[in-house]
C-alpha cells in the first residue's frame, strides 16, 4: 500500500520532527507525540504511542531561544534512552527477562559522564603540547573529533550494534522521504539517501565549531579555570549549537548551512548503514503513523495506515 502526506505538510520539514533508531525498530517524534515500532522475535510489529508534555510549550519562560536549546537536549536524552529500554524489552520479551528504571537511570547517568570526558580529556591531552590561544582551541578540536572518531569507529565495528545503525539508516530515509512529500512505500523510500544533516552526527560537529569559539573569547584565568569551562560552558555551547541546528533546517539550501552540516553527513558513513525492506517497512510505519497523528489533531485528513498486519498500542 502507498502512504501519501497531507499536502499542508509537504515541504514544511520540521526540527521536532525527528527520529532515533532502536533495537529491532525505529522512534519517530513530533511536537506532541512519540512513536515507537519495534519488531518482535515473532515478526510482529508493536507500536507504542505516547504524547509529549514538553516543558517548552507548558512554560513560555523555557521555550525562548538558547534556553529552549538546552531543554530540549535534556528531554532528547530522556526520551531516547526510554525508547531504546522499551525495544530493549520487547527483544527480550520470550527469554521473559526486563530492563528496570533503575538501569535507566544508570544509563543516563553514564551519557552524561560519557559527555563529560569528551570535554574534559581533549583539554587534558592538549595541554601536554604547550600551545595557546586559538591554536590551543583548534587542536583540542582536532583531539575531540579523533576521539569521537574512534568511539565511532569501535561502535561501527560492533557486529551486534550493526542492525541498530542499518535501522539509523532506515529511519533517515523515512523522514528524507516524507519531507520531500513522496508516497512512503519500501520501493520509494529505500531511494532515498540514509544521510540527514540534522542527525545527531551533525551536530556534534557544530557543538566542535562552537565550542572552538567559545573558548577563544573566554580570558585565560589559568588550568584549572580554564578546565572548569570545559563543563560549566557545556550547556551554553548546546544551547547554541542547537539553535544553529534549527537554522541548518530552516535554511537547509543554503551554502553557508551546506558547509556547517558537510562533515557531519560524512561522517554518518559511520553511523549509519544501508537497511534491509523490513527496517524500511518499520521506519515507514512509525513515520505515517506520526504523520497520522499530527493531522488528527489539526483535523486534516492523514497518511493511510496498512490493512492487516499486527500491532499492540500500550
Amino acid at each position: 500500500m502507498k502512504y501519501r502526506l497531507p499536502r499542508k505538510d509537504q515541504n514544511e520539514p520540521s526540527l521536532a520532527f525527528g527520529g532515533q533508531a532502536l533495537i529491532e525498530g525505529v522512534m519517530i517524534r513530533s511536537r506532541k507525540y512519540v512513536v515507537l515500532c519495534v519488531r518482535k522475535p515473532n515478526k510482529e510489529i508493536v507500536t507504542n504511542i505516547e504524547p509529549v508534555d514538553s516543558l517548552t510549550q507548558r512554560y513560555k519562560a523555557l521555550g525562548v531561544p538558547f534556553i529552549r536549546g538546552i531543554v530540549a537536549m535534556l528531554e532528547t536524552l530522556y526520551l531516547g534512552f526510554k525508547g531504546l529500554f522499551f525495544s530493549a524489552n520487547v527483544a527480550v520479551e520470550e527469554e521473559g527477562e526486563k530492563f528496570t528504571y533503575k538501569e535507566f537511570a544508570v544509563a543516563i547517568a553514564l551519557a552524561l559522564g560519557v559527555t563529560s570526558v569528551f570535554f574534559v580529556v581533549p583539554f587534558l591531552l592538549t595541554s601536554l603540547f604547550g600551545l595557546t590561544g586559538i591554536i590551543f582551541n583548534v587542536v583540542e578540536a582536532i583531539v575531540r573529533l579523533t576521539l569521537f572518531l574512534l568511539y565511532l569507529a569501535i561502535i561501527a565495528s560492533w557486529g551486534e550494534f550493526r542492525r541498530v545503525l542499518q535501522y539509523h539508516g532506515a529511519e533517515h530515509k523515512a523522514i528524507n522521504a516524507f519531507e520531500a512529500g513522496v508516497p512512503l512505500n519500501v520501493e520509494t523510500v529505500k531511494r532515498y539517501s540514509r544521510f540527514h544533516p540534522r542527525c545527531g552526527t551533525s551536530f556534534i560537529f557544530i557543538v566542535v565549531i562552537v565550542s572552538i569559539v567559545l573558548f577563544s573569547i573566554m580570558p585565560d584565568l589559568g588550568f584549572a579555570v580554564r578546565l572548569a569551562y570545559r563543563l560549566l560552558l557545556i550547556p551554553v555551547i548546546t544551547a547554541i549549537s542547537y539553535e544553529l541546528l534549527r537554522l541548518s533546517g530552516k535554511y537547509r539550501d543554503s551554502a553557508l548551512m551546506k558547509v556547517l552540516t558537510a562533515p557531519g553527513l560524512v561522517f554518518q558513513r559511520l553511523t549509519t548503514k544501508e537497511p534491509t525492506e523490513d527496517m524500511l517497512e518499520i521506519s515507514i510505519k512509525a513515520v505515517t503513523e506520526t504523520s497520522r497523528l499530527i493531522a488528527t489533531q489539526s483535523g486534516e485528513r492523514g497518511v493511510s495506515v496498512p490493512d492487516g498486519g499486527s500491532e499492540a498500542n500500550s
